[in-house]
């Protein structure tokens, strides 16, 4: 499963301070499901509220399917997505961005794989 970077932008494209604080409403209300795995990797959905699309720049989706691109880490964590509730545990670190949910495009898709996801099965 491996990322198509044609679905990505070129390089991380950071946001401006002003289109960051249009966003800072909407931080509270992202959705973090609970982790599930599979033999190579240990997965996540995050729902973004639905109008919070509205107020991401345009340059972060993808026209031709009308829901965002696959966004780098930097932009990602630029829109408020942490993958943690507890900023201390470093639990945060090594999730990619693989896919939207094209049915419900404010449903990002992420992975991550290696140390990360053997401590997640062993419980650590």
């Amino acid at each position: 499963m491996d990322i198509d970077m044609s679905r990505r932008n070129k390089k991380p494209r950071l946001l401006l301070e002003s289109e960051r604080e249009r966003l800072d409403e909407f931080i509270d209300s992202i959705h973090y499901s609970a982790r599930y795995s599979d033999d190579q990797f240990e997965y996540r959905h995050v729902q973004l509220p639905k109008n919070m699309l509205k107020k991401i720049p345009a340059d972060y989706f993808d026209s031709s399917k009308g829901t965002l691109k696959l966004l780098w880490e930097e932009e990602w964590r630029a829109l408020g997505i942490t993958q943690s509730s507890n900023f201390t545990d470093g639990q945060s670190l090594g999730w990619e961005h693989y896919e939207v949910h094209e049915p419900e495009p404010h449903i990002l898709l992420f992975k991550q794989s290696g140390a990360s996801c053997m401590k997640f099965r062993q419980g650590i």
